[in-house]
């Protein structure tokens, strides 16, 4: 494979509608002079490293957001995900498939006397980046030429249709200081060597996080003053931290979303703010027991997907036709080789001649994967197969369809599984190819026209031409009958109705960019 390989730990992990904001000259002591306005918030633990090229992810971005500068952010159009240029720039253009010029927006300044954001830290930025622990971001990244104080054009050694929306938007693509990170050795842990955004950070460790208004920032001031984060990791205690009015907005799961669409607390809305994970059955094509597509196939037809929505998900997830989430190119809306028929699946193994036949399903022990696993194993009784569910611990669960970690592949039957994405469809569909089989590739078929449509799709520049790639790449996984989609699952928001909350697809909360109504 030669398209870039990111960790899919880096994807377990960006929003809505943003808008471009022109630099206004605001001074300092000018933004200190209005009345505190605080935004209270929650995070699920500890930021342990803030270091873009190290961070662990999630809400080490969040706070990246807050204080460091990025060229480019994510935009909504109704379910549309696409991309635009941040207040940082002024300019942000592809000139062609490899190369892609800016120019900074100018009088911003990193703190504590580390001089001026130049085009030189953008350079030093991204080409850290390339061996980092995050490097699978920048992989096909060659250089960036610095053409001025304020200019440069990034080039990559290849096409890469989702630079911007992968690495630019997201928390790779932040800028640190040259200077500051230089002088703090190269890489930084807890706290910033220097800012260059709208808030300043501190935290007291397993209690909050505080974001305050940078007393050096020249850039277009936040709504609010002060951003005070609660370190909660449970999320049904920041249900009840929100019902208790002591935040103004926090995530929640999907029996909360269920029991908020009956009732909501006062004064109070949801707001989706992505679908970017998705679930589905897999069968291991190898397994002797399913090495025909005729079972595999039936066993397709024979799963209620419906089912499982409304009792593992409240009826809360968005059904699934394939990987690619929705709001993104190549999101099907259908499926095309199989749909919920009992009827069909009976006839089909019957055709197979598989009669009393006995499967086992793996999943991970948590509510909701048990209780997909359940609906699943009664829907197999009704159409005369037997199926054992095995509930799994997280780390034997990762492992199981990986040859470097054994031999339990070679076991391995059925399972539910659920990944991460990002905005753009590529990500999703790189753990398929040929290449990947022994790795997350754990169906174990292999394609030549698959693998040559995921490089076209990351070459191809064209929409509609993306569109046709990432749907005939989703038919043809359909089409080996080792996949039954599921579901996307949404990440949900409560917040009070006077607060328009900036939330990316993959969960981010944008602080800066909240505003009150």
């Amino acid at each position: 494979m030669t398209q870039p390989t990111l960790s899919r730990r880096g994807f377990l992990a960006s929003g809505t509608a943003l808008t471009v904001l022109a630099l206004g000259g605001i001074r300092p002591d000018a933004a200190f002079a209005q009345a505190e306005k605080v935004l209270r918030l929650r995070l699920d633990g500890d930021i342990k490293i803030l270091d873009p090229g190290y961070m662990v992810g999630g809400i080490e971005i969040e706070a990246q957001k807050a204080c460091l500068p990025f060229l480019a952010q994510y935009k909504r159009d109704g379910d549309t995900i696409s991309w635009e240029p941040t207040y940082y720039v002024t300019k942000l253009e592809q000139r062609d498939p490899t190369h892609i010029d800016f120019e900074l927006a100018d009088g911003l300044n990193w703190s504590g006397g580390h001089g001026p954001l130049r085009a030189s830290d953008v350079k030093f930025s991204y080409e850290r980046m390339k061996d980092s622990d995050w490097g699978g971001y920048f992989e096909v990244l060659d250089h960036v030429e610095v053409t001025g104080d304020l200019t440069g054009t990034i080039v990559l050694s290849k096409p890469f249709a989702p630079f911007f929306l992968v690495t630019l938007c997201h928390g790779p693509g932040a800028i640190v200081s040259e200077k500051a990170v230089t002088a703090a050795g190269g890489r930084f842990t807890t706290q910033f060597p220097a800012v260059c955004g709208p808030y300043t950070y501190s935290n007291v460790p397993g209690q909050t996080a505080t974001f305050k208004l940078n007393p050096e920032w020249t850039g277009p001031k936040p709504e609010y003053t002060r951003v005070d984060a609660k370190i909660i990791s449970q999320v049904k205690a920041t249900e009840l931290a929100y019902e208790a009015g002591e935040l103004d907005c926090t995530q929640i799961d999907s029996d909360a979303v269920a029991r908020y669409r009956q009732g909501m607390p006062a004064g109070s809305e949801m707001t989706k703010a992505g679908e970017l994970n998705f679930m589905w059955l897999g069968m291991n094509t190898q397994h002797p027991k399913l090495q025909d597509v005729r079972i595999r196939r039936a066993l397709q037809h024979a799963v209620d997907v419906d089912s499982i929505i409304a009792a593992a998900y409240a009826n809360v997830a968005t059904k699934s036709n394939g990987i690619v989430c929705p709001g993104l190119i190549g999101h099907r809306t259908e499926t095309k080789f199989y749909s919920y028929d009992p009827a069909k699946a009976r006839e089909l193994l019957a055709e197979a001649g598989a009669t009393g036949l006995k499967l086992s399903l793996r999943t991970l022990n948590t509510q909701q994967p048990m209780l997909t696993a359940q609906i699943i194993q009664a829907n197999f009784a009704a159409i005369g197969v037997t199926l054992d569910v095995i509930p799994m611990d997280v780390g034997p669960y990762w492992e199981m369809g990986m040859e470097s970690a054994g031999d339990a592949w070679k076991d391995l039957e059925l399972w539910t599984m659920r990944f991460g994405s990002v905005p753009d469809p590529y990500e999703a569909s790189q753990w398929f190819v040929s290449s990947q089989v022994g790795n997350w590739n754990w169906e174990r078929w292999t394609n030549p026209e698959y693998d040559a449509l995921v490089e076209q799709g990351i070459a191809e520049s064209d929409p509609e031409k993306r569109n046709e790639i990432y749907l005939r790449l989703q038919d043809i996984m359909e089409e080996t009958g080792a996949y039954v989609w599921l579901c996307h699952e949404p990440r949900y928001y409560v917040h009070r109705s006077d607060v328009a909350i900036n939330v990316s697809p993959s969960g981010q909360q944008d602080y800066r960019l909240f505003t009150s109504i």
